[in-house]
């Protein structure tokens, strides 16, 4: 007797689908989409609904192919429409994520709040920010939770107030120009006082003096509201990163170093100082070109120069120089070319011998 292969009918069974999910009246409603297409439609920047239903079909369970029944689409949303039920279960639905997309998920956004964190702060006893690695740690060690309902930037704010509770970390300054007329300078200079404001420099020019400073973050509604619309001058914001005299440039540093430290404070200079010390620089600038390009072409942080500028790029993508960055965290001296690879062999050694010991 041969055996006959038996197919259920009516079953559609959908696999690598994107399924969301919406609860109405006590009964489940589902819709195949594909994948990582609802949050771009959701967001506005999928407009095509074709490209994200796999087919306007209502299921009350997706993964075994069981269909919605007509009296309940009518009892929960009012109407058998099955294009219409569709929208609003993608607009309203939960989506349902399998464990290792969630968890992927949930580790990138961790990794984009440690990012902010480590933009937004910097170690106050060292005035050198903390590397994405060490925030990750500390994040860790206060057994901090991502939300994924909640953006990363709140996030990342709740972690600084939660890491300083426990940790040496600060917020760094926010640096601020303020353009306004003469007169209006003292009053500026008296707020600025009692913000406990930094003074970077001061320029004037036709009645009008320019400002700039470094503030805390947490001011920056109050400055803002006082210079616009008590002295009806021009705010602009500079940057939240941290400065430092004499560091690199911005194109000089790969994605593994450590951003610049902040600028040391400074007290208030006139404008006539300023003028000084802008015509000196520009004199020692055109009278020696040749030590200008040995300051720009030095590497402070392996207490190394070189003449190409080439070299000095590809410097700061060695392992020498990010041994030498990782000594510079824990405040350690730099090390010369040959110390650092025997330092590296010796490490490596070491951690060969934990692997195979008993």
């Amino acid at each position: 007797m041969s055996r006959t292969l038996v197919q259920p009918i009516g079953q559609k069974r959908l696999t690598n689908v994107a399924v969301v999910r919406l609860k109405k009246h006590g009964m489940r409603f589902e819709i195949a989409c594909y994948p990582n297409t609802v949050l771009s439609w959701r967001s506005g920047v999928e407009k095509d609904l074709d490209e994200v239903l796999q087919s306007q079909t209502v299921y009350s369970n997706v993964s075994k192919g069981i269909l919605a029944k007509s009296k309940d689409l009518v009892a929960a949303f009012g109407t058998d429409d099955q294009s219409e039920i569709c929208l609003e279960i993608l607009k309203k639905g939960e989506l349902q994520v399998a464990g290792k997309e969630r968890e992927s998920l949930l580790s990138s956004q961790f990794r984009d709040i440690a990012t902010i964190v480590m933009q937004k702060t910097y170690n106050p006893e060292t005035q050198r920010p903390y590397t994405i690695s060490m925030i990750e740690r500390l994040m860790r060690e206060i057994h901090f939770a991502v939300d994924s309902n909640s953006s990363s930037k709140k996030q990342a704010l709740e972690v600084i107030q939660e890491l300083q509770k426990h940790f040496p970390i600060k917020r760094c300054p926010i640096r601020i120009r303020v353009a306004a007329p003469e007169n209006e300078i003292p009053t500026l200079l008296e707020k600025l006082n009692e913000w406990d404001a930094s003074i970077i420099s001061k320029e004037g020019s036709a009645g009008q003096l320019s400002v700039i400073f470094e503030s805390e973050p947490g001011l920056y509604k109050n400055i803002h509201d006082f210079v616009v619309n008590n002295m009806h001058g021009r705010f602009e914001v500079l940057g939240y990163s941290l400065y430092v005299d004499g560091d690199t440039h911005v194109e000089q540093y790969n994605d593994h170093e450590d951003p610049p430290a902040p600028l040391p404070k400074e007290t208030s200079v006139s404008v006539h100082e300023l003028n000084e010390k802008l015509q000196n620089q520009t004199i020692s600038t055109k009278s020696g070109p040749a030590e200008e390009q040995k300051k720009l072409n030095k590497c402070s942080t392996c207490n190394v120069s070189f003449e190409d500028s080439k070299v000095y790029r590809e410097h700061h993508k060695s392992e020498w120089h990010k041994h030498n960055m990782k000594r510079k965290t824990r405040q350690l001296p730099p090390l010369t070319e040959e110390e650092c690879m025997a330092d590296m062999e010796l490490g490596d050694s070491k951690s060969d011998l934990k692997e195979y010991s008993f």
